[in-house]
């Protein structure tokens, strides 16, 4: 089992690098999920960190781990009142018209016994929005970054099909699933606000399999 790599790390939190593919919780069918790197990841304490938030199993990168049950519930309420900054980068399957724009769309949850569940667009939904920007494309697909103000489901996936008009490459759910490995989603860097501390600050570096479509950091 290979480790985890550690972005930030002090007396209450934890930031992890998560591997694209990684499931945060045990799929019911079993197999690998990111409980079986929580004892390494106690680092002497005495209990496992537990994760914050969600991202999506497909997703890699900044994913927060709190070390104490106080500083899970703080740092919960802070995802929930939207103090937390949060940037994303994707790889669209096409390149957009435009090069930057704010997606706001309500989004519910449907489910259907040949689809099984996703989130749509939806009036009735939850208010989301997220910002865009193009940073560069590369034979046919744009490396965009995303700032989502709200945190829903599926969010980053379903504003860039619905947004967009274009969905995230190698999504099977929003897409057809063809072009890359996964669904080409990172979770680039997180800033946590603390009272009376320093925020939280971490970055993940660009993952492999972006570079092998032509995309770096620089």
């Amino acid at each position: 089992m290979s480790r985890i790599p550690i972005l930030f790390e002090d007396g209450e939190a934890l930031v992890i690098d998560k591997p694209g593919g990684l499931p945060i919780e045990r799929p019911r069918k079993g197999g690998p999920s990111l409980e079986d790197h929580l004892a390494d990841l106690r680092l002497g304490f005495q209990r496992d960190p537990v994760a914050v938030h969600r991202i999506d199993t497909d997703t890699s990168g900044c994913l927060l781990l709190a070390r104490n049950p106080k500083a899970l519930k703080r740092f919960a309420k802070a995802f929930e009142d939207r103090l937390v900054g949060k940037r994303y980068l994707g790889i669209l399957a096409a390149i957009p018209e435009e090069n930057e724009g704010t997606i706001e769309l309500a989004l519910s949850k449907i489910s259907s016994a040949e689809k099984g569940w996703r989130m749509i667009a939806a009036k009735k939904g939850k208010p989301s929005i997220t910002h865009w920007q193009v940073l560069g494309d590369h034979d046919g697909h744009a490396l965009v970054e995303f700032r989502p103000e709200t945190g829903r489901t599926h969010q980053i996936r379903v504003h860039a099909l619905t947004g967009l008009g274009i969905p995230l490459l190698g999504d099977p759910v929003y897409g057809d699933g063809k072009g890359a490995p996964r669904t080409m989603l990172h979770a680039a860097s997180l800033i946590v606000p603390r009272e009376g501390k320093p925020p939280i600050e971490a970055s993940a570096p660009l993952p492999r399999d972006f570079a092998a479509l032509g995309f770096s950091d620089g």
